[in-house]
């Protein structure tokens, strides 16, 4: 099944696909494939010639449409029938072969937000896209739900990230603790915009949301470096799951309240725009 890679590798989201029709899950589970196999090329401990010479063939079969690739084939088929701009899938590409390099060094707020923005903000508007959402509005803050998840992904991994000679954050609990904050605003921007998401897989992506966003609580409950250097990477245990799962149902009944969506820009959104085409994504 395709969800096979999406139950190995992304426990949160496999927890609230659950809640998915197994068309939307079908989908969703060929976008996660896509964007593991471009991940899993620049991950891989092969040489970095290698790595570069099977992205570079990959990106080619893509733009080529070669079909006989059944995970582009099936990529291109979301786009088709999804309505999804080509220009996000090629953010995507661009925001991955960012980490195609020796040394990977993320200097300021900025570049780490259009980082985020191509390998993880692009995912979200891509999701939403399959999930039939239409408000222009509501689009922007799947690109914000997208760009949090991504700022938790950094907290957490940032040991595993220094193997791989790669720095989005300085490897200390205060730069943790500090990302982990800026991930909050984006998730808090995210909420209205769920009440834009069809009823059918709306409780879906609350979930997601609530799950995630809890992994920054356990990674501050470490309290410090090296507690956090011993933990390994963390998780949000299946009693936590629960309890969030719960706690979303109140959240789906606010959303129901939500009339109308007035999508406020703020200095993150500006900073993003200053390199990327939002409207033209959208």
């Amino acid at each position: 099944m395709k969800s096979n890679l999406l139950k190995k590798h992304a426990k949160s989201f496999y927890w609230a696909s659950f809640f998915l029709s197994s068309n939307t899950l079908d989908k969703c589970s060929s976008l996660y494939n896509f964007c593991r196999t471009l991940d899993d090329i620049v991950d891989d401990d092969d040489n970095l010639d290698i790595k570069e010479g099977i992205f570079s063939k990959f990106k080619k079969d893509f733009e080529n449409k070669n079909l006989d690739n059944q995970i582009i084939k099936d990529m291109w088929s979301l786009i088709d029938s999804e309505g999804i701009s080509y220009q996000i899938v090629i953010d995507l590409f661009d925001g991955v072969e960012t980490d195609l390099k020796e040394k990977v060094v993320i200097n300021s707020k900025k570049d780490l937000i259009v980082y985020s923005y191509r390998v993880a903000g692009t995912v979200g508007l891509m999701m939403s896209k399959i999930m039939k959402v239409k408000n222009k509005e509501a689009l922007k803050g799947a690109i914000d739900l997208g760009i949090a998840m991504q700022l938790t992904n950094i907290a957490r991994d940032v040991c595993e990230d220094k193997a791989r000679n790669r720095q989005y954050i300085e490897h200390d609990f205060s730069s943790i603790r500090a990302i982990i904050n800026e991930s909050q605003a984006f998730y808090e921007k995210s909420f209205t915009s769920i009440s834009s998401i069809p009823v059918k897989s709306r409780f879906s992506v609350i979930v997601a949301r609530r799950v995630y966003r809890k992994i920054g609580d356990y990674i501050l409950k470490q309290n410090n470096i090296d507690n956090y250097n011993k933990a390994g990477k963390i998780y949000v245990p299946v009693f936590e799951k629960v309890i969030q799962t719960f706690l979303s149902i109140i959240d789906f009944i606010k959303l129901l309240f939500i009339k109308n969506l007035n999508y406020n820009s703020q200095l993150n959104h500006n900073i993003l725009e200053q390199e990327i085409n939002l409207n033209e994504r959208i």
